[in-house]
């Protein structure tokens, strides 16, 4: 890719940029939110159209018009939400779309392709299960499988490595290997610095739509080095917290259970816990365990069927959103697009949504535009959020700078409860230190707060407490100082501790 820009209104997303991958070569792509990182790869991959530059595939020329365009040329991608389909099995998965299939096509002679394929590369699928039966992990192999199967030289892996654990994440690395062994290629987009120092070959940072560095990885001294070069600062990857003094109960979970619509294994099976004031108690699982349900439960977006969520003393079960927000309860959720935004609104409306009701924006039911636009100019200056203006729709900001959006509002807004769920998802280093450092000022200012995350390193280094959820259960609670990576790890995949 040589000088390829890209503007969008009010903003020049790539300035210039070049990029090169060679044969056999993974490179990891880096920059912070809003840094033009998946503008460059839409464009590789045909979705957006640079506005100049040129790209060359194996010496020539390419216009990409399209994803059908780029496919053809050998590059599929990866992205962190998997493109799939979960009612229809792996084999139809990976054939779906597919243009020159006949018009009933030969299953029979595809699933043995598949199954060749994934013994080939150690992918451990079978063409027959059905996707909602597999785990997130298994899925990833999948959508690895369908870029094989369609004959992809250039895999571009966006957040691979999200929604997996310690040791599916080890398994993707020995995969990538394997395919890299035959001259395949792939670009690395991640926010986790010690995956790019294994993973990679050579470093490329962006940072405010150019590319300001290239460098072999095993030039690079340590995973402080690669994070100064990405945010052009120094990262602190230690933080300073107050002691731990926990207080009263804020949030006390008993016997939680709810069933799915339909029948079968319960969402949530008995969960006991409770978060006390002063402290940040964590929840670790792959994503699709109950997390997302727990927290939806307490914060009243579902129904449970059976036990009691107390909230600052007071009994919420099955209580209202609205009736929560007034309890003083701030949630970060698990979906910013769908449930923390409202991407046609502008980013003060946004950042106004839980206080418009309140004397600070508003005066006998009539808002106040003056003091609405000054609190937003407020949250944006002190949460970096990067936007053209206060009066730009928040769909057009990147997704690190939309999370920032619901971050600043939530966090504001925190009378004694803060439920974040997975709150640094997506984010670069610099910002992913911001969230973590206001996770621990919210519990230092005497909060109790509930993090749910997939980053184990994230929940060692901020919570005071751990507990790992598997299908819809509590198999234990830890404390944080008292535990690794690999003990949390076994419990994600379901192995209990020894005495448990």
């Amino acid at each position: 890719m040589i000088d390829i820009t890209k503007t969008f209104p009010g903003v020049v997303a790539n300035d210039r940029v070049s990029l090169t991958l060679h044969k056999g070569e993974v490179l990891a792509l880096l920059g912070e939110n809003g840094a033009g990182k998946s503008t460059l790869m839409n464009m590789l991959i045909g979705l957006y159209q640079p506005d100049s530059g040129s790209i060359f595939i194996n010496g020539v020329h390419r216009q990409i018009h399209s994803p059908q365009d780029s496919m053809a040329l050998g590059i599929g991608m990866i992205h962190q939400e998997f493109m799939l389909v979960g009612n229809m099995s792996v084999a139809e998965n990976i054939v779906l779309g597919m243009k020159d299939l006949p018009f009933v096509p030969p299953m029979g002679e595809i699933k043995k392709k598949i199954t060749a394929l994934s013994k080939r590369y150690g992918l451990q699928v079978y063409p027959d299960k059905i996707i909602h039966d597999l785990s997130v992990g298994e899925q990833q192999r999948v959508e690895i499988l369908k870029l094989l199967y369609r004959g992809a030289d250039i895999l571009i892996l966006d957040e691979p490595t999200a929604v997996l654990t310690p040791g599916e994440s080890r398994d993707l690395n020995e995969i990538l290997k394997r395919m890299l062994s035959e001259g395949k290629s792939a670009i690395f987009i991640t926010h986790k610095m010690d995956e790019v120092m294994s993973f990679s070959h050579t470093v490329q940072v962006l940072r405010r739509g150019k590319s300001v560095a290239v460098k072999p990885t095993g030039d690079i001294a340590n995973v402080q080095e690669l994070a100064n070069m990405m945010v052009g600062r120094d990262v602190l990857f230690s933080l300073d917290r107050g002691p731990y003094e926990p207080g009263l109960a804020m949030v006390e979970v008993k016997d939680l259970v709810m069933l799915p619509i339909g029948g079968g294994k319960p969402i949530l099976d008995n969960v006991s816990f409770s978060v006390r004031s002063g402290e940040i108690f964590g929840i670790a699982g792959v994503a699709g365990n109950g997390q997302q349900q727990l927290t939806e439960a307490i914060t009243g977006l579902l129904h449970v069927d059976g036990g009691s969520i107390h909230l600052g003393g007071k009994n919420m079960t099955n209580k209202s959103p609205l009736a929560i927000i007034k309890g003083g309860v701030s949630h970060i959720p698990a979906d910013r697009g769908r449930m923390g935004v409202v991407g046609d609104m502008s980013v003060g409306e946004n950042l106004s949504m839980k206080k418009y009701r309140t004397a600070e924006l508003s005066h006998n039911a009539v808002m106040k535009k003056s003091r609405i636009r000054r609190f937003a100019e407020d949250l944006i200056e002190r949460f970096t959020i990067k936007t053209p203006s206060q009066d730009t729709s928040v769909k057009f900001l990147s997704g690190g700078n939309i999370q920032k959006t619901i971050l600043a509002r939530e966090i504001d807004f925190c009378r004694g409860i803060l439920i974040a769920v997975y709150p640094s998802r997506g984010l670069d280093v610099g910002a992913t230190e911001a969230v973590r450092q206001n996770l621990i000022k919210q519990r230092d200012q005497g909060s109790a707060v509930l993090l749910v995350s997939e980053e184990l390193e994230e929940l060692l280094m901020v919570a005071d407490r751990i507990a790992v959820m598997f299908e819809g259960r509590i198999m234990d609670i830890l404390d944080a100082n008292k535990t690794t990576t690999e003990e949390l790890g076994m419990l994600m995949a379901g192995v209990a501790r020894e005495g448990r």
